[in-house]
């Protein structure tokens, strides 16, 4: 294989943008295609990002193109008939989360792809975000002991542009995902659980409502679950993951709980704490504590602010990293950044969750 590889891209819709600019950032891989069965989508993605060649047909994209990487960034309905077009074509793909509709859909991708001996990885971004690498250092280097409990917490914004989309047509494709909104978002919820979760099958408790927000449209999306709760229990770490859809501000974080420290994490700020107790006696210790988790807080923000003079503070820093590692995989015949036991794992969670709660979100 060439030290450049080929690359396209079928879907171009909000997520294709993020994609796109962060391909054409490295050099090692060229951005030959993209692909739309809307053919203004396609040219416009083409035109803006001056990408040499767009397509509505994809087969014939294969073809011509004869690429190494495929970017599936379509609706989880027609992923697997996509991977599969890409793989007999003899590609390596990059799946948008989530996977397919579900456990038994996720599996059959996985193993087609294997089979035919190339790779795959799927949009699980978040997992690449700064504030998880650190914390893989800092498991790595004991500093949180062994993991006890986790908390993994995803706000989700109804009033943002995606969200306005899945309010606005009863047609949306979330709609018809069999876990709906909860399913197009959990993942982020789920793989900050299974980073430090190592159960094959953990017992599961779901529950899931309707809290409020626009009604009276007098279709499927009035009974659009948006609150969710999942208490998550494995031989040794248990976990619980909220998505909320009102708490306002919007909130994305994580914390881990150890033996040695609480390790907190916040997705929206980039910010890691450790917290390890207080190390003076009495009151003057609980003076101190607050002195001690502000500096913490500051050494994070300065970590920050280096990142931003490298370029490498901005919205798609985990997409970057993850895509970047997806293809050193396939150029060295490195390991995967998500491994597929891990793509699966979730996807069982995720069939557990909507099972659970399936009928009870009216």
């Amino acid at each position: 294989m060439s030290s450049e590889l080929k690359v396209v891209l079928v879907g171009c819709g909000q997520i294709a943008d993020g994609h796109v600019s962060e391909i054409q950032k490295l050099d090692n891989a060229a951005l030959l295609a993209v692909c739309d069965l809307e053919p203004v989508m396609a040219e416009q993605l083409a035109v803006r990002y001056a990408v040499p060649h767009h397509y509505t047909d994809y087969q014939k994209m294969l073809a011509e193109q004869k690429p190494d990487v495929v970017h599936i960034c379509t609706p989880p309905g027609s992923h697997l008939p996509l991977v599969k077009g890409a793989v007999d074509a003899g590609c390596h793909v990059y799946v948008e989360k989530p996977l397919a509709l579900d456990y038994r859909e996720s599996t059959e991708l996985v193993d087609y792809v294997q089979k035919a001996g190339r790779k795959l990885t799927i949009g699980h971004n978040s997992q690449f975000e700064p504030p998880i690498m650190e914390l893989r250092d800092l498991v790595a280097r004991g500093v949180l002991g062994d993991c006890i409990h986790i908390e993994s917490y995803y706000g989700y914004n109804m009033g943002g542009n995606f969200g306005k989309a899945i309010l606005g047509s009863p047609d949306h494709w979330v709609h018809r995902l069999p876990g709906k909104l909860f399913q197009n978002n959990i993942n982020h919820m789920l793989n900050k659980i299974t980073e430090l979760l190592p159960d094959e099958r953990p017992e599961i408790r779901a529950m899931a409502w309707k809290h409020g927000g626009p009604a009276g449209f007098g279709d499927v999306r009035d009974d659009l679950g948006d609150e969710l709760r999942v208490v998550i229990r494995g031989k040794d770490v248990s976990a619980y993951g909220t998505f909320s859809s009102h708490v306002k501000p919007v909130a994305q974080f994580a914390r881990y709980y150890g033996t040695e420290s609480i390790i907190h994490l916040d997705f929206v700020s980039r910010t890691v704490a450790v917290d390890r107790g207080a190390t003076l006696p009495s009151a003057i210790g609980r003076l101190a504590a607050g002195f001690d988790q502000s500096l913490r807080l500051a050494g994070s923000a300065a970590r920050n602010a280096a990142r931003f003079l490298r370029s490498d503070y901005h919205f798609f820093a985990g997409l970057a990293h993850l895509i970047r590692a997806f293809y050193d995989s396939i150029l060295h015949d490195a390991a995967l950044p998500v491994a597929p036991r891990d793509i699966l794992r979730i996807a069982w969670i995720m069939d557990e969750i909507f099972a659970q709660i399936h009928g009870a979100t009216s």
